[in-house]
Order: C-alpha cells, then structure tokens, then sequence
C-alpha cells in the first residue's frame, strides 16, 4: 500500500500552496481577495472541457 505523502511529511516542511484565479481580465492570488469575493470563488463551478470525438 503506498502511502499519501502529505501524511508523512513534517509540518514544518510543508508549503502553502498559493492559488491564482482570473479576474476582471488579470490574474491575481485567491489570498489577496475580500471577504465576499473569497466566498464568491469557493461557490464558482469548475468543468472539464471534453476532447470533441471525430
């Protein structure tokens, strides 16, 4: 069985993973948002766009 790697390593050695998102045609960090536009981005729905099948 293998284990998850995020079980296994250290807090201390753990990284924040920063998350960037489009906005308003420019791109800036989730961390940098309000409140409201935060709450805003965790309710947006994400899809995958399926390969069109010839």
């Amino acid at each position: 069985m293998i284990q998850n790697p995020r079980d296994t390593l250290p807090a201390e050695q753990r990284q924040p993973c920063e998350v960037w998102t489009r906005v308003m045609g420019y791109h800036r960090p989730v961390s940098q948002f309000n409140r409201g536009k935060r709450s805003e981005h965790r309710e947006r729905s994400h899809f995958t766009e399926q390969a069109v099948s010839r």
